[in-house]
This record gives structure tokens, sequence and C-alpha cells, in this order.
């Protein structure tokens, strides 16, 4: 019986590990398979993580993480989490490798994944002129040329952000119309950097060692054109990783799981949640971190608490045999 089980290693899974660990809680890290250190693995330099002036490149940064978990006493396992059972005092969490580990409690780190066009260049580019963070990466094209895919709230707040380096910002929807709340609308409208791409879907993406341009679809009558660009930010939305929770835990409106004001408290006593899968807002790397320290700070809270209840009824018990 395990005392914490943390499934995710962005930077909430990892420093609630760093910090579980430290507790002596022995926690197990179950990392995934395939996407061990969640986006920043995908992301090239990260220049607004505290402590890093020079800045840090995104895999670099989860390695030092997944070091200083693992100095300390971090268990971790390179797979992916199948099912689990929530519900009782003992959860219990299932690989895709078959093994079953049981535990007090459960961290659940799974973050988030952002939306992608679907397009075969789309992942080769990233980090070289694709981008899905303009608070990440807007400094890197400053005086460039760049668009932004979306027609919501965040991709007029990344086009009016990216404006501060950009000399010029293309918004590209494929409607007449956007979806943005009139205030954010406003203020997209009124910035003389941005101008609009009405009825256009992005169909290709341009350039071998990083983006130079997309190909555009016309939605109302398919015709195709080119647009020169030096960078192309994605502001579809994105999805939290809560596929293995539904019917176990409450969700939030906006699909994220429901945690109890600004603790890391689930619907579910001793599941705990952080980083970007309860975030719908931030999603920074030193939000979930902050994030994760929550969590395994109220995981040895809520453990401290079973063990002082099974010492008062085992004293009692004694008490009474007496």
């Amino acid at each position: 019986m395990r005392d914490v089980v943390i499934i995710g290693s962005g930077p909430a899974g990892w420093t609630a590990a760093i910090y579980a660990a430290r507790a002596q809680l022995k926690p197990l890290v179950i990392a995934s398979s395939v996407e061990a250190g969640g986006e920043l693995m995908n992301t090239t330099e990260v220049e607004n993580f505290p402590g890093f002036p020079e800045g840090v490149m995104g895999p670099d940064l989860m390695v030092k993480m997944q070091q200083q978990a693992e100095r300390f006493g971090t268990e971790v396992l390179l797979d992916d989490v199948v099912a689990v059972e929530l519900e009782g005092p003992v959860k219990r969490v299932v690989t895709g490798s078959g093994e079953t580990f049981e535990s007090r409690t459960v961290i659940i780190a799974t973050g988030s994944a952002y939306r992608r066009l679907g397009l075969p260049d789309e992942d080769r580019l990233s980090g070289h002129g694709v981008s899905w963070c303009a608070t990440c990466d807007g400094f890197f094209f400053r005086q460039k040329n760049i668009a932004v895919v979306g027609g919501g709230d965040s991709a007029m707040e990344e086009a009016t952000f990216l404006t501060k380096f950009a000399d010029k910002v293309t918004v590209i929807h494929r409607k007449d119309t956007l979806r943005a709340s009139k205030i954010m609308q406003e203020r997209a409208f009124s910035n003389d950097k941005i101008e609009f791409a009405w009825n256009k879907e992005v169909v290709g993406i341009s350039g071998t060692e990083a983006v130079t341009g997309v190909t555009l679809r016309d939605t109302t009558d398919g015709s195709e054109s080119h647009l020169d660009l030096d960078g192309l930010f994605i502001a579809i939305g994105n999805e939290p990783r809560v596929h293995l929770f539904h019917g176990q835990l409450e969700l939030t409106e906006f699909g994220t799981i429901k945690v109890e004001g600004r603790s890391s408290k689930t619907s579910v006593p001793g599941v705990f949640a952080a980083g970007d899968v309860i975030d719908p807002t931030y999603r920074q790397a030193v939000t979930a971190a902050a994030s994760g320290t929550v969590a395994a700070l109220d995981a040895e809270h809520y453990l401290a608490a079973l063990d002082q209840a099974q010492v008062s009824v085992t004293a009692a018990a004694l008490q009474a045999a007496n």
C-alpha cells in the first residue's frame, strides 16, 4: 500500500513529487510511456520560469524537475494509466502493462492538450514557428509577421498580446464573425497591427527548418491562397485530460476537474488534482508548479489526519479492552 500515487509528469506532477518525497511519503509518479514531461517537452526556450535568467529549454527544465524529485526518493514509472478506482479509502490505479497500484491518496496532474489543426507539418514545425502559447513564445517574434488561428477570446487575447512584439498579426478565422466577447473583439478591431483573414482555414504549413507561410482555403468557395509568415500561433482551445475520471470526479463547466476553492481537493476524499487539469485560465508552467505544491501539502495533511484518527481508534480500543 502506497501513500501517494501521482498521475502525470509535467510541472505540477514533478513539483508534487518533490514536496511529497521530502515529506517522506515515497511517491510514485506514473509519467506516461510516450508523453513524459507534458507539453513543455514540445517547447523550445522557456524564458519566464523563475530561477533561469538566461532561459531554459522546455525538455531540460522537465529533466531537472525529474532529477530533483528522484533525488528525494520519488519512484518513476514510464507507463500509461488506463483505469482508476478512486472511491473508498484505497485507491487503485491500473497501468497499460497490467500492473495495479493501491494507494491511500492519488494526485492527478494529467494536464491538458492544445487542440491541433491536424496538419502533417504542425508537429514537425512545433518550436520552429508553430506555437500554442503567445505568453511563452511571443518574445521570439519581434518585428515579425505572424498569424493567429481562432475566433474566440483566447485567440483575440493572443493576437493582442503578440502585437507587443510583431510588426503584423493576421487573425485567421473560418467564419466571417468572431466568437469572442464584445470587449475582446473591440480591442482586436481597434489595434492597427491586427488584420483579419475571414472565411479562411489553414490547410498547409510551409517551411523546411522554420515556418515561412501557410496555405489558406476559402470556406465559402474552396479557393486556396498563400500567406507569407514567420510564425503561426494556434488558439482553437485546449482539452483537459480527464477521460479517465468521467463518472468518478466532479468536473467544472470548462471540463476541468473541480476543486474546493484554492485547494486541490476534488469531490472524492483522498484524491487531489493540480496543474492545467484544474486550470482553464492561466495554463503556465509556474502556476502548474505552484498547484503541484498545494496538492502535495493537501495530500500530506490528509494522510496525517488519517493516521491520527487511526491512533485515536487504536487507543480507544485498548482502553476499552482494559
